[in-house]
């Protein structure tokens, strides 16, 4: 992390994680509108001005090794390429500790391919083998079935409940954590 540039990381079938830029503010302000994103995320309603100050404070979090964002893209030369599809993050970054927390989301036409368990995988996989991290966790609500089940298939261990965790729009929310550390098969 720090000063060197944010990796670009490579899924199976073309996908590829890449560090969000500018002209993604669109996509961004996509996920901004989506009911489920919004339900899940405290993404907040945003303009297109807005998007690309929030992409600029992403790259400004990687620099100071608070945070590391990626852009879920399919690489290729149709229409569609190299538009993001989805959101990986980690949060909450601690080098000192070893420690940091998961985000994510998919936009609609990106659900049920296995996106979110394969970009989740490899950036476990890059956080702990090759930043040197020790624990990671993620935390969702406990009616969002659809993160528990990426969690679990990434190998994230479910540890317990939070309870009253988390405020969403329709109120105070049980959170599940789940963690992998280093050495977790």
């Amino acid at each position: 992390m720090g000063q060197s540039e944010q990796p670009c990381l490579r899924l199976a079938g073309g996908t590829e994680l890449r560090p969000w830029r500018a002209s993604d503010a669109d996509a961004l302000v996509a996920a901004a509108r989506d009911a489920d994103i919004q339900h899940w995320n405290r993404l907040g309603h945003l303009t297109a001005e807005e998007a690309r100050a929030r992409i600029g404070r992403w790259g400004a979090y990687w620099r100071d090794e608070s945070a590391a964002i990626w852009a879920i893209v399919v690489a290729g030369a149709n229409v569609d390429a190299d538009v993001p599809l989805g959101l990986i993050g980690l949060g909450d970054v601690s080098l000192a500790d070893g420690t940091a927390e998961f985000l994510y989301w998919l936009l609609p036409a990106a659900r049920g391919r296995g996106l979110a368990v394969a970009a989740l995988s490899e950036v476990t996989r890059w956080a702990l083998d090759e930043l040197g991290l020790h624990r990671l966790q993620l935390t969702h609500s406990t009616a969002n079935a659809a993160s528990c089940r990426v969690a679990e298939r990434a190998g994230f261990a479910l540890e317990g409940t939070l309870r009253s965790a988390l405020l969403h729009a329709d109120g105070w929310h049980d959170e599940h954590l789940h963690a992998r550390v280093h050495g977790d098969v």
